[in-house]
């Protein structure tokens, strides 16, 4: 099986914390897979997401992405992933070209490449009338839409949408699954976390579901639902969810 992302007991426990944010945490992406990350606010998804990137230190445990571990090779990862985060990483005050030309430099990328990928991914996203617009006037549709684009200029293998459709309306969420459905469809692999369970039963192969830092289950939503179906009036992934994790309210 060849693999995209492989986690292994993976553990962190930040500074004045009361509990480790990730506790013995594993689990495996396939490559051309499209993976669901599903937790409760405070589940560890983002520090599991940003170990991944680099961004964050483990404390213990084995991380792999394409065969390589992020503590020693993040220079080579980061030309393999695209990261979407939860919150807008684009300059407001510089338009999309401005911003897509400034991070595509980053990459190493030509001025005749990022022009043409942008134009691509902006037609596509439905944002290529405002193009020439600063990124502090777009709706927050348009600046998630924005936001994606700029993660895949240099075209990677994987690409980690933490939260891509938090916020945004019907239509920007139902145009941002289509090009994700589009995007695997050219061999590439997600790892996706969403609170719009019904988005992931329907756009992921699999889920992993991760509470208070542990692993939880995984499975395909099918075969999840099946399962809890036995013990429980369970019809959803949002059933499935809420038997593993409970009812009460996360802050």
């Amino acid at each position: 099986m060849s693999l995209a992302i492989e986690i292994s007991n993976l553990h962190k426990m930040y500074s004045g914390a009361w509990s480790p944010a990730l506790d013995s945490f594993s689990f495996q992406v396939r490559k051309t897979q499209i993976m669901g990350l599903l937790g409760p606010n405070g589940a560890g998804k983002t520090t599991c997401i940003n170990i991944i990137c680099g961004l964050v230190k483990r404390d213990k445990g084995k991380v792999s992405i394409f065969g390589k571990d992020p503590a020693n090779n993040i220079q080579q990862i980061r030309k393999e992933i695209g990261v979407v985060p939860q919150q807008i990483a684009l300059f407001g005050n510089m338009t999309a070209w401005e911003n897509f030309r400034y991070i595509g430099r980053l990459y190493g990328l030509n001025e005749a490449t990022i022009k043409e990928r942008a134009h691509n991914l902006l037609s596509r996203l439905g944002l290529l009338q405002h193009a020439d617009k600063r990124i502090g006037r777009y709706s927050g549709g348009m600046k998630r839409r924005a936001n994606i684009i700029a993660s895949l200029l240099h075209e990677p293998a994987l690409i980690i949408l933490d939260e891509p459709t938090a916020g945004v309306d019907v239509q920007s969420r139902a145009l941002i699954h289509d090009f994700l459905i589009e995007y695997h469809k050219k061999g590439k692999t997600i790892l996706y976390t969403s609170h719009h369970l019904d988005e992931a039963e329907e756009l992921c192969d699999e889920v992993v579901i991760i509470d208070e830092g542990k692993f939880i289950i995984s499975g395909t939503p099918k075969d999840l639902i099946e399962q809890t179906a036995q013990q429980t009036n369970c019809k959803k992934l949002e059933d499935v969810f809420l038997h593993y994790t409970g009812h009460s309210v996360r802050d």
